[in-house]
């Protein structure tokens, strides 16, 4: 997620502001972690360095979703 959003923004070049949204996929995440799979401590760390590599002036808002769908899926939206 974190190699989409670096190159959405090097396409994008300068834009006056940026806003993340992540929706996350409750029944998806429920299968993973029932799969065997762990929420790392990884995704803490690319929350954080979402705020201090790309100076996003707030930090990226997660919705979690009660539909089944993909994973995650990374919402962006820009004003040039």
């Amino acid at each position: 997620m974190e190699d989409t959003l670096r190159r959405l923004i090097v396409q994008l070049g300068e834009v006056a502001a940026i806003s993340v949204l992540i929706e996350l996929s409750l029944p998806a995440l429920k299968r993973r972690v029932d799969a065997g799979d762990a929420v790392q401590p990884a995704w803490g760390e690319f929350l954080d360095r979402l705020a201090q590599r790309y100076g996003l002036p707030a930090a990226a808002r997660v919705r979690p979703l009660r539909d089944d769908g993909p994973l995650a899926i990374l919402v962006i939206a820009y004003r040039s």
